[in-house]
């Protein structure tokens, strides 16, 4: 019998798909990342995930589920018990199963043994999201910095030490674990990670580790922004960031690639981990967000749950298999998505799945036996009117004005057109969104890669528009629903 590689899902939170050094990003500094893309592993240049915001893309990518197959489209409806997900997969396949790190995948009173072996927790870390954390960093209310979830430089006595300090006790937690791994079973470690989720905040060495003369320019909004969705205006009215100087931006973004620089230092740590106890060559890895960021683009932070610019649904998506498969390293510009997560780990593992569902194998592509793999991704989100169960009406301590994420949960909760549901299809060349209550978005991403200028209506898209359009109804037809493998007893 084939003896079963080590896993890890090595999983930041909120990092845009362009903040890496190998995919010609000067500012970015991402040596562990880059080097092994260029002796071991695979960069897939377009990678993209099925929601912009935490939950449901994670409830997608474990399961291999579009987000409207269940409907997973807020932070409050995660995965249940009769769902699949394929920590248990991998638990009921042998693994020994280590959790360290966020959940924002399934109820926090759920049985966490039916998905891991381990939900680790270190002695010493903190207890409370960010959303939590004291203000005495945000600086005057009602000024632009008050929204602007600016951090800093992390200094002794910074608001920001606790959430700085989160990621940390997992790492070396993990790192125990591949030190002392089980002889018996193989292992696989999930680290879902906080950074580089915002508040922007990192400490030396790598606050001062980037450029800030190498940051690529800033995405800005066109004229009031004509053509995008109400969303972003609706954000960038509260965030009121509009004043903030090009040097103000640039020392956001600066922090931020920071913190990317600081994920990238932690995941070298954990392949050292795995070269020192002999599994380097045995494990296959995975690296992924579970979505990007604006960080400054289109003159808002952060993200919201039904706008999908590159920069938001773009991810990194890192793959290194085992030294026994065939590896042909480098970036690859495959348009591929999320979703094919767990249909890889099934190929590489020689799981028939127990269910249906929409992922397909990174393996060929990896190994440079094809160099296409998917004719067009899509994201979505957002939802309906009269759908108040769908507002995050659950997270209280964000109503109010003043409340860090109230710019977009306001936006979320109006019943005018800002939080319509609306879906992306994207190939190489073109971007399409459909959205129920306001104007669709067209963009020519080779004409216009920052998707700054909306040509729903020029005559000259017109059959392509047509093609898009008839591709997302071929792409709902397919996806629109999963019949369970086992039927009922009907006799």
């Amino acid at each position: 019998m084939k003896k079963q590689p080590n896993i890890i899902i090595f999983n930041p939170d909120q990092w845009r798909g362009d903040v890496m050094g190998h995919l010609g990003n000067q500012a970015a500094v991402t040596p562990n990342l880059d080097s092994l893309v260029e002796t071991d592993g695979v960069s897939f240049e377009n990678a993209f995930c099925q929601n912009p915001v935490c939950t449901p893309s994670r409830c997608s990518f474990m399961s291999g589920w579009y987000p409207h197959v269940k409907g997973n489209r807020t932070i409050f409806h995660m995965m249940q018990q009769e769902d699949p997900v394929l920590l248990r997969t991998l638990k009921q396949k042998g693994y020994h199963v280590w959790w360290g790190g966020k959940n924002d995948l399934i109820s926090n009173d759920a049985d966490f043994s039916e998905y891991c072996d381990e939900k680790y927790e270190p002695e010493q870390g903190m207890k409370m999201t960010s959303a939590k954390l004291n203000d005495d960093w945000r600086g005057d209310s009602g000024s632009p910095d008050y929204y602007s979830f600016y951090g800093g430089k992390l200094e002794a006595g910074h608001g920001l030490q606790g959430f700085a300090d989160y990621d940390w006790g997992y790492i070396h937690g993990a790192i125990e674990r591949i030190k002392n791994a089980p002889k018996d079973k193989p292992l696989c470690i999930y680290l879902p990670l906080m950074y580089p989720h915002p508040p922007y905040v990192v400490e030396e060495p790598w606050f001062s580790m980037i450029d800030r003369e190498k940051l690529p320019d800033r995405v800005k909004p066109p004229e009031n922004f004509e053509g995008k969705p109400s969303m972003l205006k609706g954000i960038a009215d509260i965030q009121n960031m509009e004043s903030w100087s090009e040097e103000q931006w640039d020392e956001l973004r600066a922090t931020y690639y920071g913190m990317c620089a600081r994920v990238d230092h932690q995941f070298g740590m954990i392949m050292d981990a795995l070269k020192d106890a002999g599994l380097y060559d045995d494990t296959a890895v995975f690296f992924f967000s579970d979505h990007g960021d604006y960080t400054g683009d289109f003159n808002i932070v952060e993200k919201n749950q039904n706008t999908f610019e590159d920069s938001l649904a773009g991810v990194p998506f890192v793959v290194k298999l085992p030294s026994t498969y065939e590896v042909k390293s480098g970036v690859r510009d495959a348009l591929v998505e999320l979703i094919d997560l767990p249909a890889t780990i099934e190929d590489l593992l020689d799981i028939e799945p127990e269910h249906t569902h929409f992922g397909k194998s990174l393996l060929p592509i990896i190994a440079g036996k094809v160099n296409e793999h998917r004719d067009a991704v899509f994201c979505q989100g957002g939802r309906l009117h009269g759908e108040t169960h769908c507002m995050e009406l659950e997270a209280t301590d964000q109503q109010q004005p003043g409340a860090l994420y109230y710019p977009r949960l306001k936006m979320q909760r109006s019943e005018g057109p800002e939080h319509t549901k609306a879906i992306m299809i994207r190939t190489k060349d073109y971007k399409y969104v459909k959205r129920l209550y306001e104007e669709d978005e067209f963009y020519d991403l080779k004409e216009d890669p920052n998707e700054v200028y909306n040509r729903i209506n020029d005559p000259k898209y017109s059959e392509i528009l047509s093609k898009l359009k008839e591709r997302l109804l071929t792409f709902y037809v397919e996806t629109s629903d999963v019949v369970r493998h086992k039927p009922d007893a009907r006799f």
